[in-house]
């Protein structure tokens, strides 16, 4: 099969999703990593200079990455029986590559030899060698013998055993249907309930059928006034992929092996465990400095979180005739507290975020903020894996292209949960002169328009959108011309999420939602008023949502630090001192996240979920730093451009928030922001 023919092996502009068939994945993967393995080879005899062992390698690789990369979206977002076969046939081959490379000794040595004698190495491309030396030691390149094979061994099964938890995680998912009555769906929204009846009809049953995807579990968590129904489709979705569903699908034996297995990684590398080994790239130095920061913004947030369920406790009791709150009243309860305290409800705000009105609003901000603007490109057929999919370009300020993103919004089935930033290409000067730019992949789960009418998006859909937005400017706003360090690349991983978390606050912007909101049938925008009124209830229950991260944050660390038996009883035991430690909410005994917890056991977040809350530091007090000049000021925008989205990893991320803010990241700007410490 020629590179005409088998779409993967196209190096254009933009991916051929479309086009990609199950039988291009072995040949095009296969071609691809004999021609990197000839490359390493190469590499290994080659005068140590950047451009003989380097420029050739990141070539091939960057080849092998692009096409792997969009088989690998394709199984995330238009996920068939057939594709996921290709795919998992060739995983061992790709792993095991991948292995190879970042343990070779000879390529190890080589680029010893180029980090000594290379003298025309920048600044920026010694500190890429640094780095480079560090994985390698990571990745193996220094054991011998048994170690090294086992090594190898451990990294094949560890992506097999990945790929086994994200694929029994969505088919448990795509899996349940709940089918209800005429009398089980009151109070349920009406734009949820047209989506129901679709999917009863689709499905060729009486009524309407909801699903564990979020458009449609949220909706009925929080406002079905049937309390059975919500207890079953909550059962549902808490016991997703566990033992107390289908045997076939159960995640159990799946995290103990991968946690023994990522232990006897760290210990073969002379780690004490897998947290030490994973904190070696980060910003955080150690386990026990994690873990403080993790209890003191606990201990910060238990008072409040306290207050926030005793709130909750009364109201239900007095109020909706609940007075034993179990876990599938909870949205529901405090949805219905929202709109007794505050006078509106999350329908009242979702009539006003219409999909194409906040498209627009956020690529105003962006052209305000960042001075490059946003237009829509017809998307190539080959490129639409599915009639939602959008492209559009990012331009500057003389109309050249800065890169594209593609856009896929909305939830489905064969769809993987969750919302994401992915690169399907990466800005690089390529060792011929040109310069290649960015490509990111925009994917979320809203919900659909129904009856012609536009999607419609609920705020928290809105911050979603504007968080992920954030990791598409790190990764298209870079101005570093070396592809291991542009965009996100080698940013530590407790640091990504600055600017993602950091667009989230203008969320909250009067002068932002006046953009982002056109009432779906009047077309007016937000009221003031409405706006206020959001605005008091923003720190709503924030001490139980801060206490919720920090649980899970702290059941990961643990998990990887302090384990040792590694076994489904174990991991459930832990879920439940920690919850003990620092919870002020208790599941029932059925209650199964682990099973589902993908960041952690399929998603790279291992040891490291805690980046979420300490990338928020970073992104609050950035965030201050345009309180204090006018937060759409756009010289301040010019700077954190400047200072965080245009520098990838060519410096330490503290440096770049130092340069940023002209100081070190202080907590205060977080706890202000979640209104810790504050009566609301």
């Amino acid at each position: 099969m020629g590179d005409d023919a088998n779409p993967l092996l196209d190096i254009g502009e933009l991916p051929r999703y479309a086009d990609v068939r199950p039988q291009h994945v072995s040949p095009a993967l296969q071609q691809l990593i004999a021609a990197a393995r000839g490359a390493l080879r190469a590499a290994a005899d080659a005068a140590p200079r950047w451009d003989t062992v380097i420029d050739p390698l990141d070539t091939a690789t960057e080849r092998l990455g692009r096409a792997w990369g969009t088989v690998g979206h394709l199984t995330a977002v238009a996920d068939t029986a057939e594709l996921r076969d290709a795919y998992n046939a060739m995983l061992p081959e790709v792993t095991q590559f991948w292995t190879e490379l970042g343990a070779d000794p000879a390529l190890y040595a080589k680029y010893k030899q180029v980090a000594e004698h290379d003298t025309a190495l920048s600044p920026l491309r010694r500190r890429i060698v640094a780095h480079a030396l560090r994985d390698f030691r990571l990745g193996g390149a220094e054991l011998v013998g048994a170690e090294r094979g086992r090594h190898a061994q451990i990294q094949e099964r560890s992506a097999e055993l990945e790929q086994a938890f994200s694929e029994h995680l969505l088919d448990a998912t795509n899996a349940y249907a709940l089918d209800a009555t005429e009398a089980e769906i009151d109070g349920i929204p009406d734009d949820c309930l047209q989506a129901a009846r679709a999917a009863a009809q689709a499905a060729q049953v009486p009524g309407w059928r909801f699903t564990l995807h979020q458009p449609s579990y949220l909706p009925v968590m929080q406002h079905a006034r049937d309390r059975a129904l919500r207890a079953r489709m909550y059962r549902a979705y808490v016991t997703r992929a566990s033992d107390l569903g289908d045997a076939a699908l159960d995640n159990s034996a799946l995290m103990a092996e991968l946690l023994a297995l990522r232990d006897e990684e760290a210990r073969l590398l002379g780690f004490a465990d897998f947290a030490a080994l994973s904190l070696q790239p980060k910003m955080a130095r150690s386990a026990d400095e994690v873990e403080h920061f993790l209890l003191d913004l606990a201990r910060r947030a238990r008072a409040q979180a306290e207050r926030d369920l005793s709130d909750l406790r009364a109201f239900a009791a007095a109020e909706l005739g609940l007075r034993e709150l179990q876990a599938w009243d909870l949205a529901f309860a405090s949805e219905r507290l929202r709109e007794a305290r505050y006078a509106y409800s999350e329908q009242d705000v979702k009539a006003y975020f219409t999909e194409p009105q906040v498209l627009a609003g956020l690529f105003d901000l962006v052209h305000e903020l960042f001075g490059v603007r946003i237009v829509a490109e017809p998307a190539p057929e080959a490129l639409r894996w599915h009639p939602d999919v959008g492209l559009w370009r990012v331009e500057d300020s003389r109309g050249t292209l800065v890169g594209r993103f593609i856009t896929d919004l909305h939830a489905r089935p064969g769809k993987r949960s969750g919302a994401w930033m992915d690169d399907a290409r990466a800005r690089w000067r390529r060792p011929d002169g040109t310069l290649q730019t960015p490509v990111a992949l925009l994917t979320c789960n809203f919900a659909s328009g129904v009856g012609g009418r536009p999607a419609l998006l609920t705020h928290d859909d809105v911050q979603t959108l504007f968080h992920e937005f954030g990791h598409g400017l790190h990764h298209l706003l870079t101005e570093v011309d070396d592809i291991a360090a542009s965009g996100i690349s080698g940013v530590e991983w407790d640091a990504v999420e600055l600017p993602s978390q950091f667009m989230e606050n203008f969320c909250w912007e009067w002068g932002v939602l006046q953009r982002l909101t056109r009432h779906v049938d009047t077309t007016e925008p937000m009221p003031r008023a409405l706006f206020e009124r959001m605005l008091a209830a923003r720190h709503f229950q924030s001490g139980l949502q801060m206490l919720r991260q920090v649980e899970f944050s702290l059941f990961d660390l643990r998990l990887h630090h302090g384990l040792r038996a590694f076994t489904p009883q174990a991991i459930a035991e832990l879920a439940d001192a920690v919850r003990s430690e620092v919870a002020v909410v208790f599941p029932p005994d059925f209650y199964r996240f682990q099973h589902s917890f993908s960041h952690i056991f399929a998603g790279g977040y291992a040891a490291g979920y805690y980046s979420y809350k300490w990338a928020e530091v970073l992104s609050a007090d950035a965030y201050a730093g345009f309180e204090e000049h006018g937060v759409l000021d756009p010289d301040t925008g010019a700077r954190f451009r400047a200072e965080i989205l245009a520098r990838g990893s060519s410096r330490d991320a503290m440096e770049s928030f130092r340069a940023f803010r002209g100081r070190e990241p202080a907590i205060d700007a977080l706890l202000r922001h979640q209104g810790i410490g504050q009566r609301p």
